[in-house]
């Protein structure tokens, strides 16, 4: 691939002709605060989101790297929040006044309901950040599009790959600025790889491990815990929305939904938007001719599995050669699973000894006398390797020598300036398209669920994908997987 065609093509997911939003944006607007609800109070909406709307620092150490995520800008208003769980939207309102003293929260907007949020205050809304389980992803994001309101989604994007494909096609349609949580997009390392990738660094990639130490699984044939009386402050119908009616219990609070088929999409869902993003975006790896599942430990009917290894194949893609994406998460084999070995809280991690990785990071580890990431990638060229951390931090190339010895490349691609949130916040506001647009984020989120497609399918079938078609030819048993089931009062439209 000539330059000019490597750079036209990558640079569609940093930026492009500048797209203004569905209500535009004259001088003035662009100066004031935008007016944003925050959907989704607990987790990394409480730690994160809220000081980015606020536009105050935090900094954060996580794992091996540590950085800030939420640099102090300007700022944006935060004008209504929403929770089913109020205890959530009391956690809010207590880190709003913890990162911004005086702030009048009384005068922030309270809602149980995104439902109700968009029937009150559609009109006064600028953008959403939405940060909800991920059963509840693509409904508030397409009321808000459709309303002219720009969306923050957190990462997978959906919980289906349909949902991501309308969500996708309904931004275009709709005009408005997109962004999904995948911020390692805004970094370097992405960039970097692009730029030494084409300049020949570690000749042709025909092959990329990606791997996790996460486990969003449940052991084998884990049953539903019983169920316990619904807390006075949770409105338990609202939390379950468009998923099936079930019993409460407590082991769907704190993240651990994401265990559960109903409402989350297990490690792969969580970290693979992340750790897959880097090959994706540098090698175009928006349309695989299929996906297998090549071994797994854990999970149910009702779960995802504990250890995971997926193998997506895909052609040839203009001049750059047939390349094949290796996924690994979850436990070792014989490591054992217990309070030890897997930390608690929202992000249940292996040590670095008991978490499944894949076995040629052990080769290079000892061949070059380094220790990679807890987490990451390894894009395998035919005269080198690069590797990386799973938000593309420590990009190198090893042997460290040839690193060293390799000229840097010119810069050929814009960088973000500040924070994925910023980013996002500059194209709400007329500027260019946030780096991961749902233009980027959509078919990368397709991508990353066509590995969970695979677990449905079992060990050693090969799924072949038709992504124009959005099906799977060969086993179309498992289309129904491709789309929810929406509870009544709760479809998408």
């Amino acid at each position: 691939m000539k330059r000019r065609d490597f750079i036209k093509t990558v640079a569609v997911g940093v930026g492009g002709l500048s797209v203004l939003g569905a209500r535009g944006q004259d001088a003035a607007a662009a100066t004031k605060p935008l007016r944003v609800a925050l959907i989704g109070c607990g987790g990394y909406g409480n730690f994160a989101h809220i000081p980015a709307i606020l536009g105050h620092g935090t900094t954060v150490k996580s794992g091996d790297d540590t950085h800030t995520h939420v640099p102090a800008t300007g700022g944006e208003r935060l004008v209504a929040v929403v929770d089913p769980d109020s205890r959530q939207i009391a956690k809010a309102m207590k880190r709003v006044n913890e990162v911004s003293p005086g702030t009048d929260t009384a005068a922030i907007r309270k809602f149980a309901d995104y439902r109700k949020l968009f029937d009150e205050m559609g009109k006064e809304l600028d953008a959403v950040i939405i940060a909800t389980p991920i059963h509840h992803h693509a409904l508030p994001a397409l009321m808000a599009m459709r309303r002219g309101i720009h969306v923050y989604l957190e990462k997978p994007l959906t919980h289906t790959i349909a949902e991501a494909r309308l969500l996708t096609e309904e931004a275009r349609r709709c005009g408005v600025a997109t962004q999904m949580g995948n911020w390692g997009q805004s970094t370097e390392g992405p960039r970097l790889l692009c730029e030494y990738l084409q300049a020949g660094a570690v000749g042709a990639v025909r092959e990329v491990h990606c791997w996790s130490d996460r486990v969003d699984g449940l052991p084998p044939n884990t049953p539903r815990p019983p169920a316990l009386p619904v807390p006075k402050e949770l409105d338990w119908d609202l939390w379950l929305g468009p998923a099936s009616r079930r019993d409460f219990h407590s082991g769907l609070l704190d993240f651990y939904w994401n265990a559960w088929r109903d409402f989350g999409n297990a490690t792969i869902g969580n970290m693979g938007c992340h750790i897959i993003n880097h090959a994706y975006f540098a090698l175009k790896l928006a349309k695989p001719a299929s996906v297998e599942l090549e071994e797994v430990y854990g999970g149910s009917d009702e779960s995802w599995p504990i250890r995971n290894r997926i193998r997506w194949d895909f052609p040839a893609r203009g001049e750059l050669p047939p390349l094949k994406l290796y996924w690994y998460d979850g436990i070792a084999p014989g490591a054992p699973y217990n309070e030890k070995t897997v930390g608690g809280g929202g992000h249940r991690r292996m040590t670095r000894e008991t978490a499944y990785a894949p076995p040629i990071r052990t080769e290079l580890e000892k061949k070059y006398g380094r220790e990679f990431t807890g987490e990451g990638s390894l894009i395998i060229g035919d005269k080198g390797v690069f590797t990386m951390g799973r938000h593309g931090d420590g990009f190198r190339m090893v042997p460290e020598e040839a690193h060293r010895a390799f000229p840097k490349p010119p810069r050929t691609l814009p960088r973000i300036q500040g924070t994925h949130q910023e980013d996002f916040f500059r194209a709400c506001r007329g500027g260019a398209p946030a780096c991961s647009n749902f233009n980027h984020a959509g078919p990368l989120a397709e991508l990353v669920l066509l590995g969970n497609i695979a677990v449905r399918a079992g060990v050693g079938k090969r799924v072949e994908w038709n992504s124009a078609g959005m099906r799977c030819t060969n086993l179309p048993e498992l289309n129904r997987y491709l789309e929810t089931s929406y509870r009544e009062g709760w479809g998408l439209s």
